[in-house]
């Protein structure tokens, strides 16, 4: 698959995602930059803006297995990796896998979960793997958690170690659908009798497989590198940041740029592509300072003020 079929590909999933999911493009293709990048994808939104049926769709365009896992405050790691269970009939233990063993995983309100069950789940997004009992087993391949967590219900929540949250390539939300969109979800709820949409699928796992590996044959020019390095740095020395973008950080932000060229069609990076992705690839990796917190500072704005002071070079 070459970089044009590739593109063409991602139209036609995003399309069919669309023909379920009343949501703005831009926020669709920032969730397929998770999928082409071999990553995971952080949503924050209130209750009943679609998330959910976003993951649901996204696994079936892609011919994916999926599982949700809903998080609470008393789910332990057994209920997220599986366990062993004695089979009377051979005197034997089998391992029962958990809903972890998926293609896409949907992980509903992850901020719900306490921090050994979250350090359960890290194990997943960093190594694909997960450890029951001293052995480890190997997850399903292409393996993708889309995460939720709601912004305003803070009562019994665990909030997500900056680990972790510098694990997900993108975060992002889906925001209220504006009065047209609103009315064309209603519409859409007439014209079947079901409460939820369903969709054909697109690709099959293997071509999946075979859709990441697109973005690996995009041309990255040195300055280009040079200027995501250089907004990395920039954010470390922002007055307002405790803690800039890590070294994993920059690293995302170049996988996802070529992500992003592969979805529009192209062989190389822009610095249109950074721009593009920086925000989503970069915010949720910021820690700020305590007087930018109680200053209500917004750290997509910080990032905003980096590309602005950040020279922007002229690539041929």
């Amino acid at each position: 698959m070459n970089v044009t079929e590739a593109s063409e590909v991602c139209a036609s999933v995003l399309d069919a995602v669309r023909s379920a999911v009343i949501a703005d493009r831009e926020f669709l293709e920032t969730v397929m930059l998770g999928t082409l990048s071999r990553g995971h994808v952080l949503l924050e939104d209130v209750p009943g803006t679609g998330k959910t049926l976003t993951a649901r769709s996204v696994a079936a365009a892609l011919g994916l297995s999926f599982s949700r896992i809903q998080f609470t405050p008393d789910l332990l790691p057994a209920d997220v990796t599986g366990t062993h269970v004695f089979n009377e009939n051979d005197g034997t233990f089998e391992f029962n896998e958990g809903p972890i063993f998926a293609n896409v995983v949907l992980a509903d309100e992850i901020n719900r979960a306490p921090p050994k069950t979250q350090a359960a789940l890290l194990e997943a997004m960093e190594e694909e793997q997960v450890t029951v009992d001293g052995e480890t087993r190997h997850l399903p391949t292409p393996f993708l958690v889309i995460a939720t967590q709601n912004p305003v219900e803070q009562d019994g929540t665990f909030p997500l170690p900056e680990a972790q949250v510098d694990r997900f390539v993108v975060k992002s939300s889906i925001g209220y659908p504006d009065e047209s969109g609103e009315v064309e979800l209603l519409h859409r709820r007439a014209d079947r009798e079901t409460q939820s949409p369903t969709i054909d699928p697109v690709l099959s796992g293997d071509d999946v497989s075979d859709l990441q590996y697109v973005p690996e044959t995009v041309r990255v020019n040195p300055d280009l590198i040079d200027y995501m390095v250089a907004i990395s740095r920039m954010t470390r020395q922002d007055r307002r940041v405790d803690v800039g973008v890590s070294p994993r950080g920059t690293q995302r932000l170049f996988e996802a740029t070529r992500s992003r060229a592969t979805i529009v069609g192209r062989e190389y990076v822009t610095p249109d592509d950074v721009k593009r992705v920086a925000r989503p690839v970069l915010a949720h990796r910021l820690v700020l300072t305590p007087d930018a917190q109680v200053g209500d500072v917004a750290k997509a704005d910080v990032i905003d003020d980096v590309l602005a002071e950040v020279p922007v070079p002229t690539v041929e």
